[in-house]
């Protein structure tokens, strides 16, 4: 059985990590969807638990995708959950740069290869810095977030 990490912090969760998650559900037997505390990124806007949940609801429709929270190297994860691979998401080649060291050290420490996964031209510009900050001031993100994800922006910031 092949198994798979995409890493992240998903704060929030959008369309172009669904689209990554998606696309490479059809590349191995199963999807483990790791969300990380990132101590290098500012205070989260969601806990660890309730990003699980919107993960959770937004991704049911894929029974082979499982969920885990953590707060250690991802190599570490991946070696915990039995994954040959780790999955990241390309947005530009800005992200490549940045993305292909990680690849390169997650190999050197534990032999884990990664496979780039680029985002198509309707997800490239999706982050999850900038919905936040459109949603902190209240504009639209339905369109770039599952529906669970909306409704949870929209009570965060509610007046």
């Amino acid at each position: 059985m092949t198994v798979a990490l995409f890493p992240g912090s998903f704060d929030p969760f959008h369309n172009g990590h669904m689209e990554v998650v998606e696309r490479a559900v059809g590349l191995f037997d199963e999807m483990v969807v790791a969300i990380l505390r990132n101590p290098q990124k500012s205070e989260p806007l969601f806990s660890l638990a309730e990003r699980e949940e919107m993960l959770r609801e937004s991704l049911v429709h894929l029974p082979e995708v499982r969920i885990v929270s953590v707060a250690t190297l991802v190599v570490n994860v991946a070696h915990d959950v039995g994954a040959t691979a780790i999955v990241k998401g390309l947005r530009a080649v800005s992200d490549f740069e940045n993305e292909l060291q990680m690849a390169q050290m997650n190999r050197q420490l534990a032999g884990v290869e990664t496979l780039f996964i680029p985002t198509s031209s309707t997800s490239s510009f999706i982050s999850s810095r900038l919905l936040r900050e459109v949603a902190r001031f209240g504009g639209d993100v339905t369109a770039f977030v599952p529906k669970a994800v909306a409704e949870r922006l929209a009570e965060r910031f509610a007046s």
